[in-house]
């Protein structure tokens, strides 16, 4: 896509890198996800403090964002409002 610069060494040096898509949010993320759960489906993750465990293969999927399209949606610190134009994921 192209090139960006990042900071390092506490914002006093800067290294150009390529700008590749980021994934952690989103339906990116939600695909990721599911890859990684497939991978590691037979692995046993803990859960309440240690105190349960289940395998991740039994854990529940990631539901698509619904659509919140004509909803009405506060702006300014609650002074304002507008109409929704989320489509969802879904």
């Amino acid at each position: 896509m192209g090139k960006i610069k990042i900071r390092t060494g506490r914002g006093t040096g800067t290294r150009e890198v390529d700008d590749e898509q980021k994934k952690w949010s989103g339906d990116e993320y939600r695909k990721l996800q599911e890859e990684r759960k497939k991978a590691a489906g037979n692995r046993t993750v803990h859960t309440g403090r240690g105190t349960g465990s289940r395998k991740l293969g039994d854990l529940p999927d990631p539901k698509p964002r619904p659509s919140t399209e004509g909803m009405t949606r506060v702006t300014g610190r609650g002074t304002g409002s507008r109409k929704s134009t989320n489509k969802g994921s879904g």
